[in-house]
């Protein structure tokens, strides 16, 4: 699907969407937990998300959705699994060590740009306690069951490999250590993981041993479904429409349920646009985003990968030279994200040049232009957000990429105001 979208103000309220991320956790401990519950999310999900449910329901978890959310049944041991991980990381790598705790023998599929992603950190770990690999990228078949012990891995490669080992080890009859090698990029997913984790009832004890962290996990541990429980607003995604707000020229945007005292590193947002100068209010469960003169910037990305496309679109429109620092991992991500979001400014009219471990934009005015998406959700949402700021109309090639994360974003671009228009075919 290509859509064309017009230069346009934004104005208005929107709820946000339920965090992908908090979810993704939130599903697969209550699959795990001994009495199961109500989770309060509601469809349509995301690709993402119903890739978890998917392979959930594969491992022998049962879903039903009521008028409270999405009440989740435990899992029942299956024989053999197959798990169709679709074109998620986040399921990939959470449910690998979490599946070999639950059934002994699974197949593993995925698609896109997943089966390129890699693995080999958590496979050769896992391989090392009990369980047979037939590769090291999928498609891949594994057997056995995963036992404890003392797991090494590095911290700067991908937090989801950590957290999937967080939600898998306290299944374990042995108990465990998780000993980082590397310093710990990306660590409020982890936080995430933990919080959850201790929501459920699992403890962890967090150590730093010579400046580097440690997890011991105490196997043979239960979870239990908490009596309250939320899934938090979604920063990630909220940060396109704060963005939006942020730089047109007039009209304020209004996004509610979000919440100040999540762990998302996400929600690091609000202090950027804020100190490049954005007018910002913060109240109890809303935030009201209107334009502002915008400076130039610099930031690592090393916390906050996930909103590299939309800040580069920010330092477009601003006034001076920013910098992307410490981005070698985007490369990684659904597209090369460095190299994809450069192209995306370019075709836009933008001046930015791209180094190994990040970007360099030059701010001034974009012009419009076609943008090839690359399969990349965070790149359609962007390139959208920027063609409030375009002289002329963005055409965005395979903008279904969207459906990955945020299956209603141009119903809500729309609802506020912005001109989404398919391209005839």
């Amino acid at each position: 699907m290509n859509l064309i979208c017009r230069p346009a103000s934004l104005q208005g309220s929107l709820n946000a969407i339920p965090s992908k991320s908090d979810a993704h956790r939130k599903l697969i401990c209550a699959a795990l937990s001994q009495n199961g519950g109500c989770l309060p999310i509601f469809p349509p999900f995301c690709d993402d998300i119903a890739a978890t449910i998917r392979c959930l329901t594969a491992l022998g978890a049962s879903f039903q959705q009521t008028e409270n959310g999405l009440f989740v049944s435990p899992i029942q041991e299956q024989p053999h699994a197959v798990l169709d991980c679709g074109e998620s990381g986040s399921t990939l790598r959470f449910l690998l060590p979490v599946a070999m705790c639950v059934c002994k023998n699974i197949s593993v599929t995925g698609s896109g740009r997943l089966p390129e992603r890699p693995i080999s950190v958590l496979t050769d770990e896992m391989s090392a306690h009990g369980v047979q690999f037939s590769a090291n990228s999928l498609p891949i078949s594994a057997a056995g069951r995963l036992t404890g012990g003392l797991y090494e891995i590095p911290g700067n490669i991908s937090s989801q490999f950590l957290s999937g080992l967080l939600m898998a080890l306290p299944l374990c009859d042995q108990d465990s250590k998780i000993r980082l090698t590397t310093p710990l990029q990306s660590a409020a997913y982890v936080d995430m993981t933990l919080d959850t984790l201790r929501e459920f009832g699992v403890a962890v004890e967090i150590s730093d041993e010579g400046g580097q962290l440690s997890y011991d996990i105490k196997g043979k541990q239960i979870l239990q479904f908490p009596n309250r429980i939320r899934v938090d607003g979604d920063w990630s995604n909220a940060a396109f429409w704060l963005t939006a707000g942020a730089i047109q020229s007039s009209g304020a945007i209004t996004l509610r349920g979000l919440h100040s005292d999540s762990v998302q590193g996400d929600k690091e947002i609000t202090h950027i646009l804020k100190s490049v100068g954005a007018d910002i209010q913060v109240h109890e469960n809303e935030i009201i985003v209107s334009c502002g003169t915008i400076k130039k910037f610099d930031v690592s990305m090393r916390e906050i990968p996930d909103l590299l496309p939309i800040l580069a679109i920010l330092a477009a429109v601003s006034d001076g030279e920013s910098h992307f620092l410490n981005a070698e991992r985007l490369r990684l991500k659904e597209s090369d994200r460095l190299q994809s979001t450069a192209d995306m400014l370019r075709a836009l009219g933008g001046n930015v040049d791209e180094h190994d471990d990040g970007l360099t934009v030059y701010g001034g005015q974009l012009n419009g232009g076609t943008v090839n998406a690359q399969n990349d959700h965070r790149l359609v949402m962007a390139a959208a957000v920027a063609a409030l700021r375009c002289k002329s109309p963005v055409r965005i090639l395979g903008a279904e990429a969207v459906n990955k994360s945020y299956p209603a974003f141009f119903d809500d671009y729309r609802a506020l105001g912005g001109i989404a228009e398919a391209e005839p075919e």
